[in-house]
């Protein structure tokens, strides 16, 4: 037996270890009250914010990210995340009373939300600490145990991600394993009440599928192409930092990033024009030399990049911007593409990177049509002055989530749910709806009357009794 598979036996004895701690700890665990959960996200804030300046290296060491970068898609996204749940957290574990039907006359009802119990956080690489904590923060504070594994894409950020949750949690109530592919596998082998995944649709459908095997339920946040509509009423001198930044931060390795752009033919000269006088505005004429510029994550990341942008050219996109790329630290310019063929890579997978095809349109039904012909994208944006314009785009299309003159700032506001549809995602996080992802929600019903309206319609059945039965069928 070779020596990783020692390794990956040992991790398996490791993680069936940490589930059965966990699982004997569930009850203990889920009977904590409002303050208990609260207590434990108000230390989390405070080691987050005392680990911000190793949470900028360790980004850094991973993406080469500048640190107001990291504050702003990183620490800022976990502290907002958890002075939100410590904010409505007791109304959230509140009893919900509902009405209760009048066939039911003599009882009353409510819902109840328990904690599903055994947690599983499988996260990404991208953005390795919002996109840990954010979910791990819904977990506390709908009260499981939780088992945390990080992407082995960055090692630093994983490392860091482990320190600081061993310093406020026990094993048997929130523990991290490392590892690759192998520990993932094992992982999805436990009998897990709930398995929240964020990446790539394919590896979401393998998920699904190992989730299956135990009924456990899933909420899966990927990704897909992503399309950012400017139309003929775009005020395009105002808007374009938005979709600038939007798609160059984190050098466009974001589920949310503008993947295309569709262009009223009217606005392409202008669009262009602007967008490259913008990039250099903020990476300058050379983005290799720009801090605020951060790199591929790995060379498997950026072969697939340097593939998808050498099919688009053979397939005669123009380069209007950008085409760079150096081997010898993962770079690829900020690139802009028009005259791209709708069969190229660029169009028929998700970019994930500092590439931007443009296609133009002269009528919105066109842009309607091509976006309703794929899968249902993760967000969609809209730039437009035209409500009419507007409201045909939300009404008429289908995706996770729609911003109107703005891009990828939704992720931010945890009263909206934060999710896809189908092939980009299976559920929704953030807030209450995180809250409401990691728990069962319990109908309860309670007979307060020593009456039951449904006794006077029991057997024997008799004339009279059928009689109160149409009038409930009628009138109840």
């Amino acid at each position: 037996m070779t020596a990783i598979a020692l390794d990956i036996n040992q991790q398996r004895e490791t993680i069936t270890q940490i589930f059965n701690q966990q699982k004997a700890n569930l009850q203990a665990v889920a009977n904590t009250t409002a303050s208990q959960r609260i207590a434990k996200l108000k230390k989390l804030h405070q080691l987050i914010l005392a680990n911000k300046e190793a949470i900028r290296e360790a980004a850094y060491k991973d993406f080469r990210k500048n640190p107001s970068e990291v504050d702003l898609t990183e620490t800022y996204a976990i502290t907002n995340e958890i002075k939100h749940n410590i904010s409505h957290l007791r109304n959230w574990m509140r009893d919900r009373k509902v009405s209760t039907p009048m066939a039911l006359l003599g009882s009353s009802s409510y819902i109840r939300y328990e904690p599903k119990g055994n947690a599983l956080i499988i996260s990404p690489w991208n953005f390795p600490f919002n996109l840990t904590f954010c979910p791990l923060i819904s977990a506390i504070a709908a009260g499981n145990c939780v088992m945390v594994k990080p992407s082995e894409n960055t090692p630093h950020s994983s490392a860091l991600i482990k320190k600081v949750v061993e310093q406020l949690f026990d094993k048997n109530e929130v523990a991290v394993v490392e590892g690759a592919v192998e520990t993932s596998t094992a992982l999805l082998e436990m009998p897990f009440n709930h398995v929240f995944f964020t990446g790539a649709p394919a590896i979401g459908k393998i998920v699904m599928r190992a989730a299956a095997n135990h009924l456990a339920s899933v909420t899966l946040e990927l990704g897909g192409k992503s399309p950012t509509i400017i139309d003929e009423t775009a005020n395009i001198n105002r808007v374009i930092k938005r979709i600038v930044w939007a798609k160059m931060a984190n050098n466009g390795q974001i589920c949310i990033a503008p993947d295309y752009a569709f262009v009223h033919e009217s606005k392409l000269d202008e669009f262009v024009k602007k967008f490259k006088e913008t990039t250099e505005a903020f990476y300058s004429s050379n983005a290799a030399d720009s801090d605020a510029y951060c790199r591929i994550v790995n060379t498997r990341h950026f072969g697939r990049l340097k593939n998808y942008l050498e099919d688009a050219i053979e397939k005669g996109a123009k380069v209007e911007m950008g085409g760079k790329i150096d081997d010898t630290q993962d770079y690829i310019a900020p690139t802009l593409l028009t005259n791209v063929s709708k069969d190229s890579a660029v169009m028929t997978n998700e970019i994930f990177g500092p590439i931007l095809p443009i296609l133009t349109y002269k009528n919105i039904q066109e842009v309607i049509d091509y976006i309703n012909a794929g899968e249902k994208p993760l967000a969609l944006y809209m730039y437009s002055s035209s409500r009419k314009n507007q409201k045909k785009v939300i009404d008429e299309t289908r995706s996770g989530a729609a911003v109107i003159n703005h891009s990828a700032v939704h992720f931010f506001n945890g009263n909206l749910p934060f999710g896809g549809a189908n092939n980009s995602g299976i559920g929704n996080s953030h807030g209450f709806f995180g809250f409401e992802a990691f728990s069962d929600s319990k109908g309860v019903m309670k007979q307060w009357s020593p009456m039951s309206a449904l006794e006077l319609m029991m057997p024997p059945y008799t004339g009279l009794k059928q009689k109160l039965i149409d009038l409930s069928i009628k009138w109840f």
